[in-house]
């Protein structure tokens, strides 16, 4: 089972859960579409690709209907980051930098200078009632003691934790060619009895299955993620354990923007706004902040947006 995509694993006689992602030619898909309209920075680049192989694992790892969008706000050069995965694993992601940053620049540079980014995790249901707001939780770029987190596994860590009292471990590469991410959670203490028996005893063992289990992944180079095949990997970190592993489910990229949603978008700013670029411009043109998708729109297409037949509410924005 060495082909690309999202590989999920139990470890037999432990309450402990896995998954591996790698993304290849999604991966690389979502950056050359991204560069038709402007190439992001190399450390911008690889936070995306860490982003995206996260809700990938994290959207592996519950049971929701919908799409996992991961946000990073930035008090840095890196303003907003944002990767959505979806329930068919379909992702897209992209950003905005307001300013240089420099190649080697890492999460605090990027995102935390002043100690007030955050990150947010985002569950938006598929089939979410009309007016209720998608749930989100919240967390800051720094642990309880304010010291930056250096990476963004740390961050999602930390996050599970807090937020989710889940013990996690997750490590993640990403490169040009290559997103990639592994992921252990130590399952819910509900499901402990039956595996341990019930005895208390027991299941202290169970929790410690998980330490042993987390510091073995402690030891995977980042290097080593983004070079070995899933099998290589799943072997050299846990040659001696039991792996119950399940059909490996592929991932791709795919960017759900299309005219009418940009026409909604248009809509909501306004006939005058959008005359007066017309005016300035001759045409109003806007393009995907995802997958660089060239939307042109004229005076006969804007007219026709605000006749009855096309009056529309304006859609959200999940880069405002």
């Amino acid at each position: 089972m060495n082909v690309p995509g999202l590989h999920k694993f139990l470890f037999e006689g432990c309450a402990v859960r896995g998954a591996v992602v790698r993304l290849t030619a999604g991966w690389q898909e979502a950056l050359r579409r991204r560069a038709s309209v402007g190439e992001f920075p190399l450390p911008v680049r690889h936070l995306l690709g860490e982003m995206t192989a996260a809700g990938m694992l994290m959207q592996s790892s519950i049971k929701f209907d919908g799409a996992l969008i991961l946000q990073v706000h930035g008090d840095g050069p890196l303003k907003l980051a944002v990767a959505e995965v979806k329930t068919d694993y379909s992702f897209r992601a992209t950003a905005k930098v307001i300013s240089d940053i420099p190649p080697t620049a890492g999460l605090s540079t990027l995102a935390n200078t002043r100690g007030e980014g955050r990150c947010a995790i985002v569950l938006d249901a598929r089939k979410r009632a009309r007016g209720t707001q998608p749930y989100q939780g919240v967390v800051p770029l720094h642990d309880d003691a304010r010291e930056p987190l250096e990476n963004f596994s740390a961050v999602i860590e930390h996050y599970m934790l807090q937020s989710e009292q889940i013990d996690t471990r997750m490590v993640l590469a990403a490169n040009d060619e290559v997103a990639a991410g592994l992921l252990l959670q130590r399952m819910p203490s509900a499901g402990l009895g039956n595996l341990a028996g019930g005895r208390e005893e027991d299941l202290v063992g169970y929790h410690e299955d998980f330490n042993r289990l987390s510091l073995l992944a402690g030891t995977l180079a980042r290097e080593e993620l983004l070079a070995l095949d899933v099998d290589t990997l799943l072997h050299r970190l846990f040659w001696h354990e039991r792996l119950q592993r399940f059909e490996p489910v592929a991932t791709r990229f795919n960017c759900s923007c299309g005219r009418e949603r940009v026409t909604r978008m248009l809509i909501g700013l306004g006939q005058v706004e959008l005359q007066d670029i017309l005016a300035e411009q001759g045409r109003v043109e806007i393009g995907c902040d995802f997958c660089g998708q060239q939307y042109q729109f004229d005076a006969v297409d804007v007219g026709e947006m605000f006749t009855p037949a096309r009056d529309h509410p304006p859609a959200p924005s999940t880069l405002q």
